[in-house]
């Protein structure tokens, strides 16, 4: 599907932060088909827009050494929403009790952004649109399809995400046999919520991203092929598609689903 613009509240774009940038270039550009364009940064290295069709999909960007402290040195895939005022939403997600570890900054030309953090300490950007409006394709074999968030308070989650949002919280079954809930913005899915479980370990809070892919079981072999682990087997949610979880060669976690409309 092709996106002319995000509406405020709506998930929007993803980047890569990794440690290698020529290695996750090459992953992503063949697992998902997509075309790459670099752009230098100075003496900050190379960043990456991955297209598909000419449509901007999502980027990628080698970690800077400031960011190694805050995520470890680990490569992860980022989160951004959009909102019409970035110095209006980090207001708001200190009143609700987040935090902002980038305070609003803009980014040349293309927006204003944050990096904030939830209660429960899971990172995301917020992005106040300019130039860059964000995914120009989604739900499309190669381009983003959902964002979820992985939390030890789901009601606390609903609060906050629901007061800086707006958005509501539908609970219903997990593939896992769990509860699952679903935020809604204005009658549209906006991203999806699980309680981290206890068998996952010491697990941080965090968003995790999803590509839409043409054939599960397709690309699993090939992510294997290319150096990426699979961390969970297919699993199938009724008229939504199927998706597994896997860890990239760089250690960034995703899911690639298969949407129904392609099974």
């Amino acid at each position: 599907m092709e996106v002319k613009q995000h509406l405020p509240g709506m998930f929007s774009w993803a980047d890569l932060v990794t440690t290698d940038h020529e290695g996750s270039k090459s992953f992503y550009t063949e697992l998902l088909g997509l075309d790459a364009t670099d752009m230098p940064m100075g003496g900050e290295g190379v960043h990456t827009t991955l297209s598909k069709g000419g449509r901007k999909s999502c980027a990628i960007y080698e970690m800077p050494r400031e960011m190694k402290p805050m995520t470890g040195g680990l490569a992860g895939w980022q989160s951004y929403f959009t909102v019409s005022s970035a110095d209006e939403t980090a207001e708001r997600i200190r009143d609700l009790g987040g935090s902002l570890t980038i305070e609003p900054s803009d980014a040349s030309t293309s927006g204003r952004m944050a990096l904030a953090q939830d209660p429960d300490g899971a990172h995301f950007f917020i992005w106040e649109p300019r130039d860059h409006k964000g995914a120009e394709v989604f739900g499309e074999p190669g381009a983003l399809a959902w964002n979820e968030l992985y939390t030890h308070d789901t009601e606390a989650a609903a609060r906050f995400y629901g007061g800086l949002f707006g958005w509501s919280a539908n609970v219903g079954p997990s593939p896992d046999g769990g509860e699952y809930v679903e935020f809604r913005l204005g009658g549209q899915s906006a991203a999806g919520m699980m309680a981290i479980k206890e068998e996952w370990g010491e697990m941080p809070a965090s968003w995790s991203i999803y590509f839409a892919v043409s054939d599960l079981e397709a690309s699993l072999e090939k992510a294997k092929g290319l150096g990426a682990k699979q961390i969970t087997p297919s699993m199938a949610v009724e008229g939504v598609g199927r998706f597994a979880f896997i860890r990239d060669p760089q250690g960034a976690y995703l899911s690639i689903m298969q949407m129904a409309q392609e099974a």
